[in-house]
């Protein structure tokens, strides 16, 4: 053990003999543990919001989704189903087709996407889960699944017989429009089902039978907007991205649900920064206070000091002392704040304390690399604060002693 280190330790256990400095200590000390704990639970809270976040997207986002690079639709023939069916790590596939509709009830209008699925795709997503009231549609069928904004713009329920459901949408072509009704195509349709995903989903987004939706849009047999893949366990998505796009004659663009979500991926990692920048600065300003007690603790061992200088101790090694207690100072103040911060954590996670609602629990998820982030930056401030502090030595402040 070299000799800048043992004496460090002896500095750090021994109480001043002035009992301001020993308070001041104290609340550095008190200051850090604070500072890396509240740091800790607001990374474990942000981790596990993300997690809440984008459970709900995962119940209708597929593992990829094939989309053409231009215009809304691409042709996907029998024989080509039958090669993307057969790829090993695939499980199941969906063809999709949206287009954005107007539906009406009762002279009210809403703007919606349509989104017609085939038989495959409860299969692909977890749609079904998502089903709040109702059933899920049936096959080659009339019936409709909505979103619960939709349904309560327009005010229609389940199996509304008594008022009729209308999708419209423009029909395709160039040409002067003589009337309305000649304008767009329309279907009568049966809403069998109500979802709840989130917000946005259930304001945008109406479910029918792909046959539907293609009788609606007059779209031939191999006409599509989408291709929907899930996954096989432990399949690679590299390689089944690779064989997609060679399967695949026209010019598409895949997307697994990273990509898909990459708007709310970019918010709530913009969000986990900020909070995590502004936790800094308060681990930035309680290290003022070790910086304080570090340069009051140098002053009231101003005899010891001058005699270890006498005895042929240099400016530096007296330096690397303080240094190293500022050092040992921060760092176990941030490890028991990480411990403490992890206690809490796990408390929240097992006893449910805080609550969003009566039955929901504020989301809390422990993670490892937080854990190490908070290590990292509580050690890395902390010598940065040591340096500074112990800085303040020189031989002639050494020499007045």
């Amino acid at each position: 053990m070299s000799v800048s280190f043992y004496i460090a330790k002896r500095y750090l256990r021994s109480k001043s003999s002035t009992n301001a400095i020993n308070i001041m200590t104290l609340i550095a000390s008190a200051g850090i543990v604070i500072a890396s704990a509240a740091l800790f639970i607001v990374l474990s809270g942000f981790a596990g919001l993300k997690t809440f976040s984008l459970s709900f997207s995962s119940f209708v986002d597929p593992d990829l989704k094939v989309m053409p690079a231009q215009g809304k639709t691409f042709s996907l023939d029998k024989a080509t189903l039958n090669k993307i069916e057969a790829l090993d790590g695939v499980a199941n596939i969906s063809k999709i087709v949206e287009e954005r509709v107007v539906i009406s009830v009762d002279n009210k209008n809403v703007l919606a996407t349509l989104k017609g699925v085939d038989s495959n795709y409860h299969k692909v997503t977890g749609i079904k889960q998502m089903v709040a009231q109702g059933s899920w549609l049936e096959n080659n069928s009339l019936q409709v699944v909505s979103g619960w904004g939709i349904s309560n713009e327009l005010s229609f329920g389940v199996l509304d017989f008594s008022r009729s459901l209308e999708i419209y949408v423009p029909k395709p072509g160039s040409g002067q429009i003589t009337s309305v009704k000649g304008a767009f195509n329309s279907i009568n349709v049966v809403n069998v089902g109500l979802f709840d995903i989130n917000e946005e989903m259930n304001q945008k987004y109406i479910f029918a039978d792909i046959n539907t939706a293609k009788i609606l849009l007059n779209y031939s047999e191999d006409i599509i907007s989408a291709l929907e893949v899930k996954f096989q366990p432990n399949a690679k998505e590299t390689s089944i991205r690779s064989a997609l796009t060679n399967i695949i004659k026209d010019e598409v663009v895949i997307k697994n649900r990273v990509q898909l979500n990459d708007a709310l991926y970019k918010m709530l990692n913009t969000e986990n920064l900020a909070v995590y920048l502004i936790f800094t600065l308060v681990i930035i300003i309680a290290l003022f206070n070790v910086i304080g007690a570090i340069i009051m603790m140098i002053l009231d061992k101003k005899k010891s000091l001058n005699t270890l200088f006498n005895l042929g101790a240099n400016a530096s090694t007296i330096k690397r002392i303080f240094f190293i207690q500022g050092s040992l100072m921060t760092l176990i103040s941030g490890i028991i704040g990480l411990v403490l911060g992890l206690i809490i954590v796990w408390l929240q996670h097992t006893l449910e304390l805080v609550m969003i609602t009566p039955s929901l629990p504020y989301p809390v998820e422990i993670k490892v690399w937080n854990l190490v982030i908070v290590l990292l930056t509580i050690t890395i401030l902390g010598l940065i604060a040591a340096k500074i502090a112990s800085a303040r030595i020189n031989k002639k402040l050494l020499q007045s002693l």
